[in-house]
């Protein structure tokens, strides 16, 4: 009875989804998804959201992922462990520590060392968690009404040939976490009613077709976690009506064409965890009845083409963290019924959406990469939800960011073209240096205009990015962002080696003449530009070689790769991040490090020489404080690119507070450290403050004292000999100061 329960409950759940798979749903343009059997269309996102959108509520519907049986065995798994006892003991021998309820009894945990002698009476035993260490002939021979048998946790060591002789009406039988190496053949030959076979976490290193002798009705068999390495040749042959296969967590390294040849009832195979690297084109063809599979955890690095043509009634199907180096553009045409596709932690090169069109009833699929729910459209949910800078409903998926793009565009952009207006006003000392100044600040000027779009664009996609996000990052507008970003980038990383050379030859040479005048300043500038010009724009060249390299992710800056790119993006980010710029860091890092013990060491006479070495020495000690603020931004940057490079797991959220916040703020601070706190700037803005101050002061009495002309009641030659005073310049009448 319970066995036809079973089959029951699965030839619902699949008649279930079928005939859910063939209603006819209204047709909904790309990224929307249709509310049940109404016209209404909505997109992806809010789909699951918690909102009744649709009116009916088919969007917040079916929104767990129950694809499968896995709901099936928890419930049937559970109730096998726990035995139901009533009230009344119909047993009249059974140890007085055990727990009676009608023909049912629990001896858990009372330390019995043997099957203990109880009366014949007896459906239910549990002796879970004692300490029985093995199970001679005929030990529960005279219990021929038993059907469920719980031997869990005992350390059974040695199981003899008839140990299970006589149970001809058991159902369930736990042997796991026990001692078993090795089960003889024919064992279980006179379980002919057995549909439950539970041995998990066993050290059994080898099975054959002959252990399985007499079970004929076996539905379920569960072997997790044990130290297996090959399946026989026929798993099959002994239990025509297995439908549940479990062989997770062993070291199972190959499947053949007839390993499930026999297997026709089969309907759920789980082989997670092993070491499986490849399966024959012919394994799984024979499996017609197949409604999930689990191939999870193992070393397959290539699946054939066709490999799954023939699994018509799949439903769900596994194949995460495996280090799959290819997927077939029509890897999954023949699987028409899958309701649920876990491609986690793989990386595919060639992803397209003519990979996933033809899978009509997918409604779940997980990908390594948020940005490859682009190529799936039409799935309803689709993991992970954010790469940790875009989300299905924005392209800046956290709202710290939302705010921060904003705020250090605006002061970016403000702050650099305060630096240009004051250095232009403010006649400097050093022109060159100044110059190279107001060229740096026009670098940093631009990470805030590409702040500024990425902000415009976040706004434009609220609330419905996924919908856009493939068009989005392989738009031309994108593509000049991020160009724009990486111009920014690395002119502004080359000025600043510039400068710090500069004042590099100024402390530790203050007596050579090898300074670049202002013409030689104007050709290493207009070269600087040139190159950041040249490393922003080269991606561009050739689309075959490099890829989309700019529109990788929703913010459009290459900062980290993955497999997916192609060869040329991945040796240029390299090449620009790990090459150039950390070049670039190593030697600003050097010249201080030379400029402080030149300093230090050097003996210093005169106090002119002294005034004039005072003065680099407050440059160096201002510039040291710049190098500091570059090398809290850029070390993130770098420490990504090695994790990148060894092809470790790299946080969506790291990426996008590097990209949004710690590259930017370089540009934010650099107006203020190399101007805005400087002597000369300060003193400047000083004079120019009190200047304006002494002259509306000189305006405020001017004013005053022509009023008391007008309003005072003394004779008009005293006024006027007082006018006459100011405007003579008399020193007995001063403005106030």
């Amino acid at each position: 009875m319970l066995l036809l329960l079973h089959f029951v409950i699965l030839i619902d759940v699949k008649d279930f989804a079928l005939t859910e798979g063939s209603t006819i749903m209204p047709l909904c343009q790309k990224g929307y998804l249709p509310c049940g059997n109404l016209t209404k269309c909505l997109p992806r996102a809010f789909h699951c959201d918690g909102v009744n959108d649709c009116g009916n509520n088919a969007d917040e519907e079916n929104c767990g992922d129950t694809s499968g049986w896995a709901t099936i065995y928890g419930t049937v798994h559970g109730n096998a462990n726990n035995v139901a006892l009533t009230q009344e003991c119909f047993l009249n021998k059974y140890p007085q520590r055990c727990n009676c309820k009608e023909n049912e009894l629990e001896c858990v945990n009372i330390g019995l060392k043997s099957v203990p002698k109880i009366s014949s009476n007896l459906t239910v035993l549990s002796l879970k968690k004692n300490r029985i260490h093995s199970l001679p002939d005929k030990v529960f021979s005279k219990y021929t009404g038993l059907t469920h048998l719980f031997l869990q946790y005992n350390c059974i060591r040695q199981i003899s040939r008839k140990a299970f002789f006589g149970l001809h009406n058991l159902q369930i039988l736990y042997l796991s976490h026990n001692c078993i190496t090795t089960l003889r053949p024919g064992v279980f030959k006179d379980l002919h009613q057995l549909i439950w076979l539970i041995l998990d976490d066993n050290p059994i290193t080898r099975i054959s077709q002959r252990m399985f002798l007499g079970l004929k009705s076996l539905f379920f068999l569960s072997m997790v976690n044990n130290y297996i390495e090959v399946l026989p040749k026929q798993m099959c042959a002994q239990m025509p009506q297995l439908s549940w296969m479990d062989f997770e967590g062993n070291g199972i390294k190959s499947l053949t064409n007839s390993t499930f040849l026999t297997c026709n009832s089969l309907t759920v195979l789980f082989l997670p965890r092993n070491q499986i690297d490849f399966i024959p084109e012919k394994t799984i063809s024979s499996l017609k009845n197949l409604g999930e599979l689990n191939l999870s955890n193992n070393m397959i690095m290539e699946l054939p083409h066709h490999i799954f043509k023939d699994l018509k009634l799949l439903q769900k199907l596994n194949l995460s963290s495996n280090p799959l180096l290819y997927l077939h553009k029509n890897q999954f045409d023949g699987l028409k019924q899958l309701q649920s596709l876990d491609l986690d932690k793989i990386e595919i090169p060639n992803i397209s959406t003519q990979m996933f069109q033809p899978l009509k009833n997918l409604s779940y699929i997980y990908f390594k990469n948020f940005r490859y729910c682009s190529y799936a459209p039409h799935v309803r949910i689709c993991m992970p939800l954010t790469d940790g800078i875009s989300s299905f409903e924005d392209l800046l998926a956290n709202n710290i960011l939302r705010v921060f793009v904003w705020v250090i565009a605006f002061i970016t952009c403000f702050g650099n073209l305060f630096v240009i207006g004051m250095r232009s006003f403010i006649k400097a000392e050093n022109a060159t240096h100044a110059m190279s100044i107001k060229v740096l600040c026009c670098a940093d000027c631009l990470m805030g205009v590409y702040l500024f779009f990425i902000g415009v664009f976040d706004i434009k996609y609220r609330g419905q990015y996924q919908k856009y996000a493939l068009l989005w990052m392989e738009s031309l507008q994108c593509r000049l962002m991020g160009f724009l970003a990486m111009l920014s980038t690395e002119v502004s990383v080359l000025l600043l080696t510039y400068l710090t050379l500069e004042k590099f030859l100024v402390v530790v040479f203050p007596f050579s003449n090898i300074r670049p005048g202002k013409r030689q300043t104007f050709v290493i500038l207009l070269g600087i530009w040139i190159v950041g010009f040249l490393i922003a724009v080269i991606p561009f060249w050739n689309k075959d070689y490099f890829g989309n390299f700019y529109g990788k992710n929703g913010v459009c800056f290459p900062l980290y790769y993955d497999q997916t790119e192609d060869i040329g993006s991945k040796g240029y980010s390299l090449g620009i991040f790990l090459g150039v710029n950390l070049l670039a860091f190593l030697i600003i890092v050097f010249a201080y490090i030379t400029m402080f013990c030149s300093i230090k060491k050097t003996a210093l006479q005169t106090s002119e020489v002294r005034n004039h070495i005072g003065r680099e020495v407050a440059v160096a000690n201002r510039f040291f404080f710049i190098v500091f603020s570059d090398a809290i931004c850029w070390i993130p940057v770098f420490v990504v690119k090695l994790l990148s490079l060894f092809q470790l797991e790299i946080p969506g959220t790291i990426t996008s507070w590097i990209v949004i916040f710690f590259l930017p703020v370089n540009s934010a601070l650099n107006p203020i450290l190399y101007t805005l706190t400087t002597s000369f700037f300060k003193d400047k803005l000083k004079q120019l403050l009190h200047k304006h101050r002494r002259k509306n002061i000189f305006k405020t009495k001017n004013k005053s004292l022509s009023a008391s002309i007008v309003w005072s009641d003394d004779s008009s030659s005293f006024k006027l000999g007082v006018l006459n005073k100011i405007t003579l310049g008399d020193s007995t009448v001063k403005p106030i100061s």
